[in-house]
C-alpha cells in the first residue's frame, strides 16, 4: 500500500484557520426519548442528535431542562417565542403524564439545551428492504 501526497498541499495558515473554525462549532449531544408525549414523530427508544448553541425557530424540536426539575431533559416542539423564553408543546397532548408549557409556562432561554437535528436510532425500516 502506498501513501499518496496531495498534489497541492494545503498552506499551514489555511489549515490553522480550519482547525480554529471547527473548534468553535459546538459539540453535538445525544439524547434518548422516553415517554409518549411526542408521538407519532418520536417514539420511546429513539436516539436524537442535538445541536447546541443554535438559535431556535418556531416549529423546531428542542431539548430543554425541565423548569421544575433541572436534572430532567425534555423534548418538545417550539410553538412560539414568549417573553423571556420559548413556549414548548408536546405533539401528543393526551399522553399520560404529559407536561409542557401549558403546565409550567414558557421555558427560559437559559434552560434550552439545543435543537434536534436528526434521529439516528433506530434505523429506518426502509434500509432493511432488499435491493436498497
Amino acid at each position: 500500500m502506498r501513501i499518496r501526497r496531495p498534489r497541492h498541499p494545503v498552506p499551514w495558515a489555511l489549515a490553522g484557520v480550519a482547525v480554529f473554525a471547527l473548534s468553535a462549532v459546538p459539540k453535538p449531544r445525544t439524547v434518548e426519548v422516553t415517554g409518549d408525549s411526542m408521538l407519532p414523530g418520536l417514539r420511546p427508544g429513539d436516539w436524537l442528535i442535538v445541536r447546541t448553541g443554535v438559535r431556535p425557530a418556531p416549529g423546531d424540536l428542542l431539548v430543554a431542562r425541565h423548569p421544575e426539575r433541572a436534572e430532567l431533559l425534555i423534548v418538545k416542539r417550539a410553538a412560539y417565542r414568549a417573553e423571556g423564553g420559548w413556549w414548548l408543546e408536546s405533539d401528543n397532548q393526551r399522553a399520560p403524564g404529559n407536561r409542557d408549557s401549558w403546565d409550567f409556562g414558557p421555558v427560559p432561554d437559559a434552560l434550552v439545551v439545543g435543537r434536534v437535528v436528526a434521529r439516528y436510532w433506530p434505523l429506518p425500516p426502509a434500509l432493511f428492504k432488499r435491493g436498497v
